[in-house]
């Protein structure tokens, strides 16, 4: 509209007079200030002395990039954790999630100023009698509003939806976390099942040289039938153990299928030479973990948006404020709505306050601050699982490691037992049932040490998981959120 609408004398200085008095007490605020949750750090991984030797040191920056999975070197494994972070679906949910919690920032971000509508209207009448002229009649008007932030109550409400956004900016990273280190773990159990198939080929191929050579004996009449009995059986399980790895091996497979958003019917893993790569995985000091995990990161943001929520709250206690100014014009011509002489304007200012509420408000209060406790707790319990989760996996790793030599050992010394008993059977030097014995305990040995491979990587992942995998949000540097620790 031209500016001669807004030229009478006192509507600028009571627009100002009204500003100025807004701006004012919207410096005010009733919300408690933030203060991070203390959690209790240790200094130290109680298990990192014993595990040195599992876990040598490695650059710092291996992790930072996010890509952990590419430190165990299987090409097919980086294919696979490329895929999940494109079409696994609850990665997508959750990046839906942010999308929606970043909306909602905006949504009461826009709730801090004012508001303007336009309107306008045409309108022609007369009696339908025809004893007066039709008459016409036109109006436009331009309106605006706007509640001053007096106690902060807007400010916390975009602080809380800050804080909230932020949390699901971290369960995003968990949710990608998850599905990778799942499909790691899945990838590991399969090629797992692929190894155990390879050695039961080969003890398969061996019962059978051994029932060949059973059968003979029995057939020149110098062993037992039940020799050859024996011999049968044992190529037999050998034979309904590989089927059974099959199984197992298909289940996994469905299950990286799921993973990375296929159908297991279109999708499928060939059998590829695996490499028992453990990498090393710097664990760094319990402190940066508040800021790596992003569990922890969402917990301590849910805290931050409860607090927020306290200031809502309390506002309630304070009168409302609400400025509002029009300026219409009505007319008969079009031409004649911009005249100053058919303008109005209007400038107001209302005020509401609750006298009485049976103490509605303060029960909102409490409930806030108790909701705000229940935060704290959270995080905090958020962290000192954090903490044992990186311990178990400190241990096990250790552990794991220390068995891996033993079973090494165990398994040679079984295949030597079994390979002299066998040449001691074939020179009628020991029974049957004592070769058996010695195939059972060798095979097994062969298992259990692909088994013990397959947990060390797994475990790793495990590990990787524990410490966040490499997540690090950069608002938590930017806005002095980091966790506090003693």
């Amino acid at each position: 509209m031209p500016a001669s609408l807004f030229q009478t004398p006192l509507f600028p200085k009571r627009i100002a007079l009204a500003a100025t008095l807004a701006a004012l007490l919207a410096g005010c605020a009733v919300g408690p200030a933030y203060q991070v949750p203390v959690a209790v750090s240790p200094a130290g991984w109680k298990e990192q002395k014993t595990a040195e030797g599992w876990l040598p040191a490695a650059p710092a920056d291996t992790l930072e990039r996010g890509e952990w999975w590419k430190l165990f070197g299987d090409p097919l494994l980086d294919e696979l954790a490329g895929r999940v972070q494109v079409s696994n679906q609850n990665i997508a949910a959750a990046v839906a999630n942010y999308a929606q919690a970043q909306a909602l920032v905006r949504g009461e971000r826009a709730a801090l100023f004012p508001s303007v509508s336009l309107s306008g209207s045409g309108k022609r009448s007369g009696n339908i009698g025809g004893d007066s002229n039709p008459s016409n009649n036109f109006s436009a008007s331009l309106a605006a509003d706007w509640s001053p932030d007096v106690w902060g109550r807007l400010r916390a409400a975009v602080s809380s939806a800050q804080a909230n956004a932020q949390a699901s900016e971290a369960d995003l990273a968990a949710a990608r976390l998850s599905a990778v280190g799942a499909v790691a773990t899945n990838y590991f159990s399969l090629r797992e099942a692929d190894a155990e198939m390879v050695l039961l080929d080969e003890t398969i191929e061996g019962y059978q040289r051994a029932y060949e050579i059973t059968n003979n004996r029995y057939q020149a009449g110098i062993a037992a039938q039940t020799d050859v009995l024996q011999a049968q059986t044992q190529l037999v399980n050998a034979r309904a153990e590989r089927v059974g790895l099959q199984r197992t091996r298909a289940t996994y497979e469905h299950a990286i299928a799921v993973l990375v958003g296929a159908a297991p019917a279109d999708f499928s893993l060939a059998a590829a030479k695996w490499t028992p790569t453990v990498p090393g995985v710097p664990s760094g000091v319990p402190s940066t973990l508040l800021q790596r995990r992003p569990d922890i990161a969402a917990a301590e943001r849910s805290v931050a948006a409860a607090n927020a929520q306290i200031g809502i709250a309390r506002a309630a206690y304070f009168p409302n404020f609400s400025l509002n100014a029009s300026v219409s014009s009505n007319a008969s011509k079009v031409k004649d709505l911009f005249n100053a002489s058919n303008t109005l304007w209007a400038l107001g200012l209302s005020v509401a306050q609750v006298v009485f509420d049976a103490g509605a408000i303060e029960a909102n209060v409490d409930s806030a601050k108790a909701s705000h406790e229940a935060a704290v707790a959270r995080y905090r319990q958020t962290v000192l699982a954090a903490f044992q989760a990186v311990e178990d996996q400190l241990s096990a790793g250790a552990t794991l490691a220390q068995q891996e030599g033993l079973r090494r050992e165990a398994s040679a010394a079984a295949d030597k037992t079994e390979q002299q008993l066998l040449n001691r059977y074939r020179a009628a030097q020991v029974n049957y049932t004592d070769v058996v014995t010695a195939q059972v305990a060798a095979l097994n040995a062969r298992r259990t040490l692909v088994q013990l491979q397959v947990n060390r990587q797994t475990s790793a992942i495990a590990l990787i998981q524990a410490l966040g995998g490499g997540w690090h949000a950069e608002w938590m540097a930017d806005a002095g959120t980091q966790p506090a620790t003693r």
